[in-house]
């Protein structure tokens, strides 16, 4: 289930209120009971791992042309 941050105008705490995405508009109540509250815009990390968790090998030297990787442009 996604989490979602949020931030209260009332006494600036943040927190967090995991809910399925078609409530992710909701409004919400910070954990002091204020609602005067604002969801916050949340960001993704992408990382350069695989699915197996090993980094992704650098690319090849060398070559790199524009049509086939440079094989068929002489």
């Amino acid at each position: 289930m996604p989490r979602y941050d949020y931030r209260c105008r009332a006494c600036g705490a943040t927190f967090e209120v995991s809910r399925p995405m078609i409530n992710a508009s909701d409004p919400a109540a910070c954990p002091a009971g204020h609602d005067d509250t604002v969801k916050l815009l949340s960001t993704v990390a992408v990382t350069g791992t695989s699915r197996g968790g090993a980094p992704k090998p650098p690319p090849a030297a060398g070559g790199g042309g524009g049509c086939c990787g440079g094989g068929c442009c002489s």
